[in-house]
């Protein structure tokens, strides 16, 4: 069993957390001359380490399930979904989207497309809220982070949040409140060519490359901005706002993070330097969770297909869900960490 442990501590510090890269960095800094324990020389470490690592992640995990996603166009999709009924249909849309682009705008014209089909809305809102929230990238990159348990708690718990969200925008029966352009679409259903091996690697790769050239903006932005919360902003500040004495923190991270927008690659980088800082774990993963699922540019497109009673039934679904969940993760914190 220690055998076992030792592995894959090993795994997870060397392999996906790269600890050996962090010292790299550091010894070739030392060797330059320059002390790591310098603010601005630690900025520059903690900048160059995350970005690296990030890349490097971000580069294989998009390449693989770029691959699987080649499995599961649109038209096979849902068909896939047209099978299942009840809060079954909501358990695979919300597994459905853990196969899908990473941020949320990425995944308003799919659930479009899924709505104009003729798919049961609550359906489509399952996916919808998990494809942002909950991918298998997250899952890896993750685990580099905050370890194993908290990978897949995180998972499991977005995941509940879709079927749940997507079960009670069923039940209210929200159909007349999708913009009335979205069902006079109709859908038409054309099968897939079928790909081979060496298509969908090329598909893997255009994928991998379209999308590290969209995210990497916002991968710069956040790493920037956690090394300065990293080096910069005083450890009381962070503990005094977000730690375990402001009962209100998971609601104040969650509202700040709702405006912004990036992915889950842009926000890891902030929310590992704010539990740094002591920051708790809840707290920081509802941050990560309002900025992947309720930014601001993404309601504004989901407001083009659906009228104001449902984007606020939704927005409201997902900001209680989230909420619930960093109390929860805040509670199970000694246990997990």
């Amino acid at each position: 069993m220690e055998a076992i442990k030792a592995i894959w501590g090993f795994i997870q510090n060397q392999i996906l957390g790269m600890k050996w890269l962090n010292d790299l960095i550091g010894n070739g800094l030392l060797a330059l001359g320059l002390d790591t324990s310098n603010r601005w020389i630690g900025s520059i470490q903690f900048f160059v380490y995350d970005v690296i690592k990030i890349t490097l992640l971000l580069c294989f995990l998009i390449y693989i399930i770029s691959y699987i996603q080649s499995y599961f166009p649109p038209e096979r999709s849902k068909k896939i979904l047209g099978r299942f009924h009840g809060i079954g249909a909501n358990s695979v849309a919300a597994l459905l989207g853990t196969v899908t682009p990473f941020c949320s705008c990425s995944s308003i014209p799919l659930f479009i497309g899924f709505t104009s089909a003729g798919l049961p809305l609550g359906v489509t809102f399952s996916f919808l809220i998990s494809s942002p929230m909950v991918d298998l990238g997250s899952l890896v990159l993750l685990m580099s982070i905050f370890g194993t348990k908290v990978a897949i708690l995180y998972v499991i718990f977005g995941l509940v949040i879709a079927v749940i969200g997507g079960t009670v925008i069923e039940k209210m029966h929200m159909e007349k409140h999708v913009e009335s352009f979205i069902l006079s679409v109709g859908s038409v259903d054309i099968e897939s060519p079928e790909l081979t091996k060496k298509d969908r690697l090329m598909y893997a790769k255009e994928q991998m490359l379209s999308t590290f050239k969209k995210v990497l903006p916002y991968i710069l932005i956040g790493v920037g901005i956690g090394a300065m919360i990293h080096n910069w902003i005083p450890e009381e500040w962070v503990v005094s706002l977000l730690g375990r004495n402001n009962p209100f923190g998971v609601i104040l991270a969650t509202l700040i993070g709702v405006p912004m927008y990036a992915d889950i690659f842009g926000t890891i980088p902030i929310a590992e330097a704010l539990l740094f800082k002591g920051a708790q774990l809840g707290t920081v993963l509802s941050f990560m969770m309002g900025v992947t699922t309720l930014s601001l540019p993404s309601m504004i497109m989901l407001r083009k297909a659906a009228k104001p009673k449902l984007l606020a039934l939704f927005i409201a679904i997902c900001t209680i869900g989230i909420i619930l969940v960093g109390y929860l993760f805040n509670a199970l914190q000694p246990f997990i960490v």
